[in-house]
């Protein structure tokens, strides 16, 4: 997009606070994220971000073990789920910010136990949460998406260069 950026990681505490919608608890993180950072900086833009995977209301985080990722692999087989990306862009400078929050769904192909096993032995699905990557050898277990492909892969990137604009960044610029 022409923006140049450092990534700085955050040490802001994620706590799952089950009282939140997925929606809300995404940006309640996204802003936590960007404002722990946001201190180090005087005249800068911060873009920080969450995503959730959501089946059945409940978020499904990265496996723990190839037996995790077997289970959630076969719970998403042939269903339908959401990814919740809540985001922030903070400008240090003016102390102005925004967050919000974007939902992709998703629906798997229904999966044999010999692609799931397959899969698993390659060692993508313990870093991701839903444990897939829709970006990598776990595409193609993907029938159809319903908004921002951007969005799965972890940032919303229409909503984001949208927002950007009005804080008056300039993309390829």
């Amino acid at each position: 997009m022409g923006l140049d950026f450092e990534a700085v990681v955050s040490d802001f505490e994620e706590k799952i606070d089950a009282k939140l919608s997925p929606h809300k608890l995404a940006e309640k993180l996204s802003l936590g994220k960007a404002k722990s950072v946001a201190y180090k900086y005087n005249n800068a833009i911060i873009i920080a971000a969450d995503t959730f995977v959501i089946f059945n209301e409940k978020i499904i985080g990265k496996p723990i073990d190839d037996k995790d990722a077997k289970r959630i692999l076969r719970l998403l087989s042939g269903k339908g789920h959401s990814i919740i990306t809540g985001f922030t862009i903070l400008d240090t400078k003016v102390n102005r910010s925004v967050t919000k929050s974007v939902e992709t769904k998703v629906t798997f192909k229904k999966l044999s136990d010999k692609e799931i096993d397959s899969y698993i032995k390659t060692g993508e699905p313990l870093d991701k949460a839903g444990a897939y990557g829709i970006q990598e050898k776990g595409g193609i277990f993907i029938k159809k998406i319903d908004g921002d492909y951007f969005n799965i892969v972890g940032l919303p990137i229409y909503s984001v260069v949208e927002e950007l604009k009005k804080f008056g960044v300039e993309v390829f610029g």
